[in-house]
């Protein structure tokens, strides 16, 4: 009897509560977090972010100059800041290229907010790749790159439709890549880390 009571107890399965967007922002204003936690709502589930590296932080610092050179005041360089995509889900891209508005009013950023979104990879590539990529691709964002730190390369993917992006393409040092909304070109060499 109490080996079929534990083989009972084996086949239970966990359930997960899942947190919508109001739900997570009203742990945030309730400080249920520490200040210096990187979290992020991702499909309803509080993710903890990988620590930030000096290559990180420097790829990011760079793109933030150059974003901010190149728009001229055209979009908004959003950096590391959260976008509403849905009920479920408030990523912090590291950047993002937002349509120029007025955010001071409460309202958050959302997808169609959004004319590109990059994250910056040191030990994250896989899973930008496989969970925030598609997370992008559902939410319409037209213009997603994965700047993958280890591998030296810029991931671009366009044509989002059906929750998977339609398009990737790589691009190297001495490559130079179109910002959207004919904002200029960024040349990878200027965004990947110095090595």
């Amino acid at each position: 009897m109490a080996i079929q009571q534990i083989q009972s107890a084996e086949q239970t399965e966990l359930k997960r509560r899942l947190f919508t967007v109001d739900e997570y922002k009203r742990m945030i204003a309730a400080e249920i977090f520490r200040t210096d936690e990187h979290i992020e709502l991702i499909r309803g589930e509080i993710v903890q972010m990988p620590p930030i590296g000096d290559g990180h932080a420097g790829s990011v610092g760079r793109l933030t100059m150059l974003l901010a050179e190149k728009v001229r005041g055209a979009a908004i360089v959003w950096v590391q800041n959260p976008i509403q995509l849905a009920n479920n889900a408030r990523p912090q891209p590291d950047l993002a290229l937002v349509k120029r508005q007025d955010y001071d009013t409460g309202k958050p950023a959302t997808a169609s907010d959004v004319l590109l979104i990059i994250e910056v990879a040191e030990t994250s590539a896989k899973s930008d790749r496989s969970v925030k990529g598609p997370l992008y691709a559902e939410a319409g964002i037209p213009e997603y790159w994965l700047v993958d730190l280890r591998q030296g390369v810029i991931e671009v993917y366009t044509d989002p439709a059906g929750g998977a992006y339609g398009s990737m393409k790589q691009a190297k040092r001495g490559d130079t890549l179109a910002l959207p909304g004919e904002l200029g070109v960024v040349a990878v060499g200027d965004v990947l880390s110095k090595q």
